[in-house]
């Protein structure tokens, strides 16, 4: 386990009882290569120190391997959710969200700044190949450190501010990260569910790597690719986190088993997995994982048929009521309704770097947002989407933070359109159309286009409620709803007027939490992508933030980083928090409406009550999907004597 701890984490060191490691049973699923001498037994196949699991201390019952579990997603991009479900990290979140080495034997932190790892002696990546510092110093001296790889340098993980980090391989099992000063942030963004991965399999990206061969094997192997050097040919191949690439060596519980964009994708166990059950059992329990690529309009009525064994990506509150009746009616399935972890279920986010510079003008003036949030009848929609099971009010901490406070959720979040009337007269926008909408001060009329993707019918739903609510006070809404990637696009791009997506992926944060989200420091939050962009590119694009509420937003996230106070951290949220609910950067509407997971009759050790949530959690990965299994799992062949 950690022996010390940041105060992220935990104040000084903890020492917890070993287990003893059991004697590792063979996996009938692997057993015919075992006994054709195409692979190693169990036993030689997991690390010399594994990570033993003992779940009857979890309140768990011990899995029987076998199986094939059935689940759906909307795109063939989302084969990436089973890294995100697997969740096998360098250091994880265990199921009370704290964190714990998993991939990692354990992390030494020195000053808060240097960082041990210690990996697993014997551990293996998913082709049999060891893993050994030598992937990390293959990422860090040739992919992260290479200008054609990583144009903008390493990333994020490895920087302090303008100071960038070493990273050192004292032996095979050991890397040290140093940094500068203090960052605690570093653990914490190891444990995402998208997570940067600090290692890459060597042994198989060198044979694309131009340092380690010739110019004339990289010739042939760029033609027969397509592409157009070596740099794009080793980027394509070289994604842990897509799984895109089934010849790509992993560490999560299951590898790809599918070449090409089928719409059926399958994924086999891992034979050489780091995680065992306390009996010896190698996890994880299913052996196989069959993933259909479905239209999202067909993922509830496949549910309600039974052609899923767990499900929850692509269902929404409002198809629990038939999901509840198929299972009422005899489907072999049990409805949960799971905790929501988004700070809002819906927001609606005003793109500050709108290329429009009238719209942008009126956008980046705090009064047109905060009318606009005035003018959402939350409690109608709430009624009328959620049968009133939703909290109302603007985006903020939820109630079971400790940094909620009931005044950030209600500022400028009560319907009010007499007030959002005054506001926006106030701002000069107080002449019409003879339909009653406003003016622009260019003269156009205020029509405000909020684009979406088109992928929850609950959006379009409270969307038409405030097309309603928005005309009382003189401004039009057309919605546009678009392919995910598209929206995305055009955002990053600044063509989007506005859009509509969920709150911040986090909104149960600790005063330990890097409050980073909360600062114009990612593209991906949608108010200010250009100013995201300059913070990650280090200038090299997009825009510098140039509003004085963003400004003072990076002060305090870099305020947060340079300071270990506990106190210091909670005054420093407190005033992030408060900035955003009198800005409405982001404009809720609601926020902890359930989230519906379906699960077979016949899958075992699913939290009846859980959380769904991306970040942190990754949805089922904090919930050890390895660890369920089938009650009634047979096995394909029998281990030999």
């Amino acid at each position: 386990m950690f022996r010390r701890l940041t105060a992220i984490v935990l104040a000084g060191a903890i020492a917890l009882p070993a287990l003893a490691r059991p004697i590792v049973q063979e996996s009938a699923f692997w057993a015919p290569e075992v006994k054709k001498g195409q692979m190693d037994a169990a036993a030689d196949r997991v690390p010399e120190v594994p990570l033993v699991v003992d779940l009857e201390a979890k309140g768990r019952q011990f899995g029987t391997q076998g199986g094939t579990l059935r689940t759906m997603v909307t795109r063939t991009k989302d084969v990436r959710q089973m890294v995100v479900y697997g969740y096998a990290r360098l250091v994880g979140y265990d199921h009370n969200y704290q964190l714990k080495p998993d991939i990692l034997r354990d992390v030494d932190v020195e000053e808060g700044r240097i960082f041990t790892l210690h990996l697993r002696p014997g551990h293996r990546w998913s082709d049999g190949a060891p893993f050994t510092s030598a992937d990390f110093e293959y990422w860090w001296k040739h992919v992260a450190q290479n200008a054609e790889l990583s144009p903008n340098g390493p990333p994020e993980i490895m920087r302090l501010g303008e100071d960038i980090a070493t990273m050192t391989f004292p032996d095979e099992v050991t890397v040290v990260v140093e940094f500068p000063e203090a960052n605690p942030n570093f653990l914490q963004l190891l444990a995402q569910a998208s997570p940067p991965f600090i290692y890459r399999p060597a042994h198989y990206l060198k044979q694309f790597h131009v340092a380690f061969n010739t110019k004339e094997a990289m010739e042939e192997m760029i033609d027969a690719k397509r592409v157009r050097s070596w740099a794009p040919l080793h980027n394509k191949l070289d994604n842990l986190y897509k799984f895109d690439n089934h010849e790509l060596p992993t560490l999560q519980p299951w590898k790809p088993a599918s070449t090409g964009a089928a719409m059926r994708h399958l994924f086999v166990r891992n034979p050489y997995f780091h995680r065992i059950d306390a009996r010896g059992v190698q996890l994880p329990y299913i052996d196989v994982v069959e993933m259909d690529i479905v239209g999202s309009g067909l993922v509830a009525a496949k549910t309600n048929a039974g052609e899923t064994d767990l499900q929850a990506r692509g269902l929404d509150f409002r198809d629990v009521s038939i999901l509840k009746k198929g299972e009422a009616d005899g489907a072999p399935y049990r409805t949960y309704l799971w905790s929501n972890g988004a700070a809002s279920q819906i927001a609606i986010y005003p793109n500050l770097n709108f290329a429009d510079p009238v719209w942008r003008e009126v956008m980046r003036d705090a009064r047109f947002r905060r009318a606009l949030s005035l003018g959402i009848d939350r409690r109608m929609i709430n009624r009328a989407l959620y049968f009133g099971l939703g909290k109302e009010g603007g985006m903020t901490a939820l109630a079971k933070s400790p940094l909620f406070d009931p005044a950030n959720l209600t500022q400028w979040a009560i319907y009010d359109p007499d007030t959002a009337n005054v506001m926006l007269d106030q701002m000069g926008l107080n002449k019409r159309t003879p339909a009653g909408t406003r003016l622009l001060p260019d003269g156009r009329p205020m029509e405000f286009v909020i684009e979406t993707a088109g992928e929850r019918q609950e959006v379009e739903n409270a969307l038409a409620i405030i097309t309603d609510t928005w005309r009382d006070i003189g401004i039009k809404l057309i919605m546009r709803p678009l392919d995910r990637d598209i929206l995305r696009n055009r955002v990053f791009s600044g063509v989007t007027m506005a859009s509509v997506w969920f709150g911040w992926d986090n909104g149960l944060p600790q005063p330990s939490t890097p409050p980073t989200y909360l600062a114009p420091t990612d593209q991906v939050f949608f108010a200010w992508p250009k100013w995201g962009q300059y913070y990650q590119t280090h200038g090299a694009a997009g825009e510098p933030v140039d509003l004085e509420a963003g400004k003072r937003l990076m002060a305090l996230s870099m305020a947060w980083q340079n300071t270990e106070d506990p106190v210091e951290h909670r005054e420093i949220w407190r005033e992030m928090l408060k900035i955003h609910a009198d800005n409405q950067f982001g404009i809720g509407i609601l926020s902890e409406a359930p989230q519906p997971v379906v699960v077979s009759d016949r899958l075992r050790n699913v939290p009846e009550q859980g959380k769904w949530a991306w970040d942190p959690g990754a949805h089922f990965g904090v919930h050890r999907i390895d660890e369920f299994f089938f009650a009634d799992a047979e096995q394909i062949a029998q281990v030999s004597e």
